[in-house]
């Protein structure tokens, strides 16, 4: 709790990965024989994971081993109570040989589970890891199998690349689940504009993602702002940082309705002062309590919060989009910093989709509208421009009023290439090619009259990135939506031509979704047909494989991705559920229901 750059933010240690060594249970040769493998392979993935893993706040993974190989149930509770001491929320169970089935397994029914068993011929490891895996589906325990596609020989400690693909997978996935659980989503304020996923489902929060929902008005800001409830240093310093880093862009609004220089100044100490109240009510601020507010200094403990803004607060104060803008990105007057998740319109689905996303790659994420579908035949008529590249197939315009990361320049670089990075590998000099390709256009005073300041780039061409949506649907409740793809350049006149057709104070990203010649992906104008929802949130990296295997864990069924079939991870019991993975996914999802229901 407390204003920390780094670090866990909020209240509750940071779950940690058990592993769980099983073995046969026979004495009097059999165990003894495999003690020092079960251990030793039991070791090896504590060190892989160690070395490949951090949470999303930039801290080290802790692995907990058991205290002695599981050879039978009275093992298996000695584990599951030391686990439950320490704080394990993923457990891994790994072998090398045949152990006794159901009296060795995991039997905690909310955490994510998978065993590793060893590819080898001395020992049947597999036979093991076929048997196990059969009780917990009898048991309705969903778990995921990690089997070697190579024999390996008895001696060899090594793991695996498909081996270390899947471990890496299941555990960053399950930590996400552990991560959320019992965090809040805050809602500051409550729906705008009518827009469906900013009507709070406290349920599907609840019984999916194991969050609470804590909800403040709006007049909360205003509160704090005319009472001073925020460190009056820190408001120095980060009005001090704005003026010498945030350019103010063009005024596109007619000249009789733009503001004055005054009014401008005055709304810039609005919206710095409702970035320092926004994060506050997230997480708290010890400062606050020397300044007499206890209550106030605690926060409500948001790993991820939806500001409201339009149209009761805009039509009257400053908007959020700067607030969300500097919230979302992994940088602010303080420094480098793990992003926020800050959803735009308080639109809790897109929010809830930028935490999977954040949890699963450690990096910022893009908040956007999906606007517009650019055909080829399109963009050549408006500009005479020929689509070539990633987009020749047609280009979807990602934009919104502001509120994006400014990570979403991709300013940022790996060898030259455009990218967005976990916070902790962020220089300087990239926060501030992302500031300095920023401009803050005041706000089109058409949608929002009390003004504010938008946030203005245009994400640079060449970029892997995954685009994503979760959506409710009546009877059936959240489906997710998943869209690999790259962004695009355009030549600078085209991009201006598209670009003031709309709103050119806002942040532009010219998307281009990987086709696979059949269904939503036929063509791109299928996917924007059937995406699900006006937002979606996108981030670096192809990481749609990862959000599937996420989504089982949570069980919430796939609707729409691209990802090859190859890649696609989920329980093994899923197998059980038809021969199409996709509709198997569903039944799967529909018969075991939300995790925490």
């Amino acid at each position: 709790m407390g204003n920390n750059i780094t670090g866990n933010r909020l209240c509750g240690g940071l779950p940690k990965i058990g592993i769980r060594p099983t073995i046969d249970g026979r004495l009097d040769g059999v165990r003894e024989s495999l003690e020092n493998q079960t251990m030793k392979m039991a070791g090896n993935v504590a060190d892989f994971l160690k070395k490949n893993i951090r949470h999303a706040d930039g801290s080290g993974l802790e692995v907990v081993l058991a205290d002695t190989t599981i050879g039978g149930v009275a093992e298996s509770a000695m584990a599951a109570e030391k686990f439950e001491r320490e704080g394990v929320g993923v457990s891994l169970t790994v072998t090398p040989c045949w152990c006794y089935g159901t009296e060795t397994i995991d039997m905690a029914p909310d955490i994510p589970k998978a065993i590793w068993g060893f590819n080898g011929t001395e020992r049947p490891g597999a036979v093991y890891l076929a048997a196990a895996l059969a009780g917990y589906s009898q048991k309705g325990l969903p778990t995921f199998s990690i089997y070697g596609r190579e024999v390996q020989e008895s001696d060899d400690q090594s793991i695996p690349s498909d081996v270390q693909a899947k471990i890496l997978s299941f555990v960053k996935a399950g930590l996400a689940v552990a991560t959320m659980k019992g965090k809040s989503y805050l809602s500051m304020g409550s729906v705008s504009m009518g827009i469906a996923g900013s009507v709070v489902d406290q349920d599907f929060f609840q019984e999916y993602l194991g969050m609470r929902t804590e909800t403040v008005d709006m007049t909360e800001f205003t509160r704090r702002i005319e009472r001073n409830i925020f460190d009056p240093e820190e408001y120095k310093k980060a009005l001090a940082w704005v003026k010498n880093n945030c350019r103010e862009g063009e005024d596109y609004n007619p000249p009789e309705r733009q503001k004055s220089r005054s009014r401008k100044d005055e709304e810039w100490e609005w919206v710095v002062k409702m970035t320092l109240i926004a994060r506050d009510l997230m997480i708290g601020n010890n400062k606050l309590a020397g300044l007499g507010y206890g209550e106030e200094a605690l926060g409500h403990n948001a790993l991820i919060s939806g500001f409201q803004g339009q149209r009761q607060w805009t039509d009257h104060f400053p908007n959020g989009d700067f607030t969300e803008a500097i919230l979302n990105s992994s940088f602010d007057w303080n420094g480098i910093r793990q992003p926020f998740m800050v959803a735009t319109e308080n639109d809790s689905l897109n929010g809830a989709t930028m935490l999977l996303g954040h949890l699963l790659n450690d990096s910022a994420q893009v908040f956007c509208d999906v606007r517009t579908y650019w055909s080829p035949d399109s963009v050549k008529r408006v500009t005479g421009h020929t689509l070539a590249g990633h987009a020749e197939h047609g280009i979807i315009h990602l934009i919104n009023s502001g509120s994006a990361s400014l990570d979403g320049t991709g300013r940022q670089q790996v060898d030259g290439k455009p990218v967005m990075k976990p916070y902790w590998e962020i220089s300087k000099e990239e926060a501030d090619a992302c500031l300095k390709n920023t401009t803050w256009g005041p706000a089109i005073t058409e949608y929002f009259r009390g003004g504010g300041f938008s946030s203005t780039f245009l994400t640079v061409g060449n970029m892997p990135v995954t685009m994503a949506r979760i959506n409710i649907i009546k009877g059936l409740g959240p489906a997710l939506q998943i869209a690999e793809g790259y962004t695009v350049d355009l030549p600078a006149e085209v991009h201006k031509t598209l670009d003031m057709r709309t709103n050119p104070s806002w942040p532009t990203t010219w998307f281009a979704p990987r086709l696979t010649g059949k269904g939503p992906f036929r063509d791109v104008y299928s996917v924007m047909a059937n995406w699900g929802a006006n937002h979606c949130a996108f981030s670096y990296g192809h990481f749609g494989a990862q959000l599937i295997t996420l989504a089982s864990m949570l069980r919430i069924p796939v609707c729409m991705h691209n990802v090859s079939e190859d890649k696609i991870f989920r329980p093994s019991a899923w197998n059980a559920y038809g021969m199409d993975p996709e509709g198997s996914d569903y039944r799967a999802c529909n018969t075991y229901g939300p995790l925490y229901n």
